[in-house]
């Protein structure tokens, strides 16, 4: 039978391409990009996948929604590995975020969150990133891979939003420009040797960090299921206070609380345990003796009366009803520290695997806000060794968390400042709504500049001014607005007084009101007087000191001991007739002006420029008190006494 060329082609050629195909290798690795291979130190990359249009459809384009999903890949491709990567993303389309996987925001910012102006990511739950060296070239530990899910503005299809800058947050490291193709961009970071000099000595830890508030997280003994650890907050701030702290942070492995020392969680509650995985894990567990199984617990800090509770207390810094004071007060009370047990989930049940919580926030009733960023692995600590030998203990391990001060314009100060003098006998009052307004029927008006007033209503609350105020105004021939001006709302004012002005000096008086239900314990105020503090002499009735460094332009002031409570408003002498007397302290300062030549204290050089209360700035009056009747007085003097000269000349 013959056999057809058709099928004598078809045989040769499968012969053929099974010849080639054995000299083959059997599997096949995906084609590298060529900007991968030639970046030896991290390679960012920044890929926009897809996008829609989402509602409300709009005809300004400009203002058009789109959801987007893009991927940020960081890939060490260097010979050291890098520890706790930090990436900034320059974005600039409005965009909000409204889902990260394989990271975290570095600055603790929840989502959704707006990152209109950039943000930082920082990795989570890796993130160390191994070299292919000690890998084998393992991408999956070389690199993480970044889902970004939000939405954007004004960038349509075929368009495509790209951030104008991405770069490396970590020290030692420096980027070249971006290189932007199609849907991607990328960058690469090599190693800078002039860039370490904020690096430590042990290259495997990130170096310590300074802001206004630290707070750090030791692990001190470690147990394949569970771990001890020590929380420390610390204030750094000269003016920075915390009364009542509430501190919160996010479990990200299923972890729950056991048992604490020198803190406890806000609300007790094992729930979240006994019918969620920690139950069909730790069978035969009692959880009814667990603290907290919360993911976001909140913690507070215990009374005084628990510091030498055998169960709860012993524990340095603890259980001062959650008050932090200024380091310039008192640096044996500027932190607080508590202990907590800690039980993991699988699969991290090692002694080796340890991760501390993310999302860490801290508030209080007194003091500024606070924002925190992601725990960044640091050396371990050193503590002293508890039997009192001359040795320190080595934490486990250790995390640090910097906390810096927020202003925003929607937090309101609780404390604003008057101004006086001698040379003038009207008081410039706080501000109209300086410490925010509740001016909810439309009865006064927050845009009015607030009455001059005589001296003797500052003594006196603010709802029982009015009539002072207006009989102030007409007899000073000054306008009554209608409505009136709303109440400034403080909690605490500040009264500043010029008191003298002489050739070799002046003196200034400063008095405190406390308008609030309660005590106010350990305050202080801090005055920032930009050219008198070389002059400063004396504070009579109170602590005052120069405070050191760079804030040698301010004077801290702080109650004598004994003195230390500013009270709370309370009762006139004769209740149905009096109004409500505020709970006052007061001192002369002293000034010379041999250090000070050309000062000129009426003129503005003798009122500070800020005044903070506890640590929060408060409110200063946009002008100061006019000396117009001096100069004028001045020159009848000068007329008059030009006059009697001439006469006597004459006669």
């Amino acid at each position: 039978m013959a056999i057809s060329t058709p099928k004598i082609l078809t045989t040769i050629l499968i012969l053929c391409l099974s010849i080639i195909f054995s000299y083959l290798p059997t599997s096949f690795s995906q084609p590298t990009n060529n900007t991968t291979n030639l970046c030896n130190g991290v390679l960012i990359s920044y890929r926009y996948v897809t996008g829609e249009m989402i509602p409300p459809i709009l005809t300004d384009p400009v203002q058009q929604a789109y959801r987007f999903e893009s991927t940020l890949t960081v890939r060490n491709n260097g010979v050291e590995e890098l520890k706790n990567w930090r990436v900034f993303v320059g974005f600039i389309h409005n965009e909000l975020l409204v889902s990260v996987n394989n990271a975290v925001l570095a600055d603790g910012t929840s989502l959704p969150a707006n990152v209109s102006r950039g943000t930082v990511f920082a990795g989570r739950p890796g993130n160390d990133l191994k070299t292919a060296i000690e890998t084998a070239g393992d991408v999956e530990q070389m690199q993480a891979v970044v889902e970004l899910v939000g939405t954007q503005f004004g960038v349509g299809a075929p368009g495509v939003p790209l951030p104008d800058n991405i770069t490396l947050v970590n020290d030692g490291y420096s980027c070249t420009t971006l290189r932007t193709q199609g849907n991607e961009t990328s960058i690469c970071c090599m190693p800078n040797s002039n860039a370490r000099i904020n690096i430590t000595n042990q290259e495997n830890f990130s170096p310590l960090q300074s802001g206004d508030l630290t707070i750090m997280y030791d692990v001190t003994m470690t147990y394949d299921s569970n771990y001890w650890a020590q929380v420390t907050i610390a204030n750094h701030n000269p003016f920075g206070r915390i009364d009542n702290w509430n501190l919160n942070w996010e479990w990200m492995e299923g972890e729950f609380i056991n048992s604490m020392r020198g803190a406890y969680p806000k609300i007790i509650d094992s729930g979240d345990c006994i019918f969620g995985e920690q139950n069909n894990f730790y069978t035969g567990f009692d959880f009814s003796r667990v603290l907290t199984c919360e993911k976001s617990p909140t913690i507070i800090d215990l009374p005084l009366s628990r510091t030498n509770d055998t169960n709860l207390g012993r524990i340095p810094f603890c259980c001062r009803n959650g008050t932090i004071l200024s380091p310039s007060i008192d640096i044996t009370k500027s932190k607080s520290s508590f202990q907590m047990n800690v039980y993991k989930m699988p699969p991290d049940l090692n002694k080796t695997e340890l991760s501390p919580p993310q999302n860490w926030k801290i508030n209080s009733t007194v003091g500024p806000e606070y924002q925190c960023t992601q725990p960044i692995r640091v050396a371990p600590s050193l503590f002293p060794e508890p039997t009192g030998l001359p040795s320190q203990v080595s934490a486990v391990a250790t995390w640090q968390v910097v906390c810096n001060i927020t202003r925003t314009e929607l937090k309101k100060p609780t404390c604003c400042v008057t101004f006086s003098s001698f040379f003038n006998d009207s008081v410039i009052p706080c501000n109209t709504c300086a410490c925010g307004c509740d001016n909810a029927n439309n009865i006064c008006s927050a845009n009015e500049q607030p009455l001059l007033l005589p001296s003797e209503a500052l003594l006196v609350p603010f709802e029982n001014r009015t009539k002072m105020a207006r009989e102030w105004a007409v007899m000073k021939r000054h306008e009554i607005p209608n409505p009136l001006p709303c109440s400034d709302n403080c909690g605490v004012s500040i009264n500043w007084h010029l008191l003298s002005d002489f050739e070799k000096g002046w003196t200034a008086r400063i008095t405190l009101f406390n308008w609030g239900e309660t005590d106010i314990v350990d305050w202080f105020t801090a005055v920032e007087l930009d050219s008198a503090m070389p002059g400063f002499e004396e504070v009579y009735s109170i602590d005052g000191k120069i405070l050191p460094g760079g804030n040698n332009n301010t004077l801290f002031l702080q109650g004598k001991p004994g003195l230390t409570y500013l009270v709370a408003e309370r009762n006139g002498s004769n209740p149905r007739k009096d109004p409500r007397v505020p709970g006052t302290q007061q001192s002369v300062i002293s000034f010379t002006k041999k250090k000070t030549p050309g000062i000129n204290v009426a003129h503005g050089d003798g009122f500070p420029t800020k005044v903070y209360f506890n640590g929060e700035e408060c409110s200063v009056p946009m002008v100061l008190p006019s000396d117009g009747y001096i100069v004028a007085a001045a020159t009848v003097f000068r007329t008059m006494f030009s006059l009697l000269l001439i006469l006597i000349l004459i006669y």
